[in-house]
């Protein structure tokens, strides 16, 4: 299982890294000030931050328990994925409605956007991460 000191390595550089792409790309494909995404991006990444320690803590538990390992084959790093971005979804998009003033509809289709991208970079991340700083044994 992870230390402390490696979860939150893994949830800062995966937030800095993310915010680097998603404010200048989703203030130009939305049309959004930088400032606005960059207060979205940075309000998701706060709620991003706390959600992932959580989950992930939660994830390698019952993992571990189900398992006696937490080793993620290719199988139960897209489970482990799609589990964790729909869990970030019901907290973020009534959130940016209310930032933005929009319906929730609409802010739907930012927030998928952005849950898209995040899909395939968690996805990417997180097996680099992986080989970057193996579990230790």
């Amino acid at each position: 299982m992870r230390s402390g000191m490696d979860r939150l390595r893994h949830v800062l550089l995966f937030e800095l890294i993310a915010l680097s792409i998603t404010i200048p790309a989703g203030s130009a494909l939305f049309g959004l000030h930088e400032s606005a995404m960059g207060v979205i991006g940075l309000g998701s990444a706060i709620t991003a931050m706390v959600w992932n320690y959580l989950y992930n803590l939660i994830f390698d538990r019952v993992m571990t328990h189900l398992y006696r390992t937490t080793h993620k084959t290719m199988r139960g790093r897209l489970v482990h994925t799609l589990l964790f971005e729909a869990g970030l979804q019901v907290a973020l998009v009534p959130g940016i409605a209310l930032y933005t003033h929009a319906p929730l509809m609409e802010t739907f289709s930012l927030s998928l956007s952005l849950a898209l991208f995040y899909l395939v970079y968690a996805f990417v991340f997180n097996m680099a991460y992986d080989r970057a700083f193996p579990l230790p044994h």
